[in-house]
């Protein structure tokens, strides 16, 4: 695959010419997120492969807690959980080392859901040139059948959210890295910076990548294995002139970033909260927020509670209530709205956008219908 060329005005702007349509005249969100495909008549279902903003009756509600007590009833003992802290790096890099840069599509449609990836300049300029541009919509915002890779260690047993010994290592590593740090890092000259956790191998990167070059805009990307990292740094169009990748596990309470506090202007995980241990969760968003500036946003997707992926578990993958392990030995947790509130809101950000995606997606070869569920949130720091 040859390397795309820098961005040109007219490419930039061919993006918010896909993108205006969507935005609100003021306050630049989008006015119908999540797509806008609307099953009418049941009798159309197998004519696409995704429906978009899909209504449960009760009786798919019961189905679906009946099936998810169902599957979680029997739990893996305690003594066996350990496995998937200790051996979480090689179960990652074993995948990585399988399916390479393969088993995933890129995202093409991070900058319909997140327009708050460019700077706001950049938008309004495209956005002013071209209002009457064609109204491209993405039929679903997520077509992965698997988790997006990022990996932490679970603690199962140990709650770090609140405990004054998490307070005075994040103190402490904040420290570490302002002084390490001082005045020079890569992105520094960047008036615009974004880090993605969990970059996996790329499928949010290069999107960003080749629509960032030449609008002084940086990206940082992280992910826990060093062969995904490896994968990125290999990828034709990686360049280090506006991207910086590095192995960082962001359950480490003392790993210092290559940034100084309160330096980006967006954070974005991706399917990437879900594989962390709900009590280790907190601590992870709290420790991420320092590092935002005032006025900088924290982007969220990840797994809904009662998704299909968490409904065909079966018995004896549970770890926790609403968190299992897949045959790989990754984990997944699913959330719910008010969950996804309160972590965010605890870690001091306030609520711009809380949504439940509720989509229908459907094998027209096998005329299977799948009832799919993310969340998708934005959160701004005062």
């Amino acid at each position: 695959m040859h390397k795309l060329r820098s961005l040109s005005i007219a490419t930039l702007a061919e993006v918010f010419s896909r993108l205006s349509p969507r935005l609100k005249s003021t306050g630049g969100r989008p006015s119908a997120p999540l797509g806008s495909r609307i099953l009418t008549n049941h009798e159309d279902i197998f004519k696409h492969n995704m429906w978009d903003h899909v209504q449960w009756t009760e009786e798919d509600k019961e189905n679906a807690r009946q099936m998810a007590e169902e599957n979680s009833g029997v739990q893996i003992p305690l003594k066996e959980q350990g496995t998937f802290d200790t051996e979480a790096c090689q179960y990652w890099d074993k995948f990585y080392e399988m399916h390479q840069d393969k088993f995933f599509k890129d995202r093409k449609w991070l900058f319909l859901e997140f327009p708050e990836l460019l700077p706001s300049d950049a938008e309004s300029q495209a956005t002013n040139r071209f209002q009457q541009a064609e109204h491209l919509l993405p039929s679903g915002s997520d077509r992965e059948s698997k988790h997006q890779q990022h990996s932490c260690h679970t603690h199962p047993h140990r709650n770090t959210d609140t405990s004054d010994f998490q307070e005075s290592c994040q103190g402490a590593a904040l420290e570490k890295n302002e002084a390490a740090i001082q005045t020079s890092f890569p992105g520094q000259h960047a008036s615009f910076r974004i880090l993605e956790v969990g970059c996996g191998v790329g499928n949010s990167v290069f999107p960003i990548v080749n629509t960032i070059k030449e609008i002084g805009a940086f990206l940082y990307c992280c992910d826990f294995s060093p062969r995904a990292i490896q994968l990125v740094k290999d990828h034709p169009d990686y360049d280090d002139s506006v991207c910086h990748t590095f192995v960082h596990d962001i359950c480490d309470e003392m790993a210092s970033f290559p940034f100084p506090p309160q330096s980006l202007d967006v954070i974005m995980a991706v399917f990437v909260l879900s594989s962390i241990h709900p009590e280790r969760m907190q601590g992870v968003v709290n420790r991420l927020s320092t590092y935002l500036k005032h006025g900088g946003i924290f982007l969220f997707r990840d797994y809904g509670r009662y998704d299909f992926s968490q409904l065909r578990f079966k018995k004896g993958r549970c770890l926790s209530e609403n968190f299992y392990t897949r045959g790989d030995g990754t984990c997944v947790y699913f959330f719910t709205k008010e969950e996804v509130h309160d972590l965010f809101s605890k870690a001091g950000l306030e609520e711009v956008q809380n949504l439940e995606d509720r989509r229908l997606q459907v094998n027209r070869g096998k005329k299977v219908v799948m009832h799919r569920v993310w969340m998708q949130s934005k959160y701004r720091k005062p």
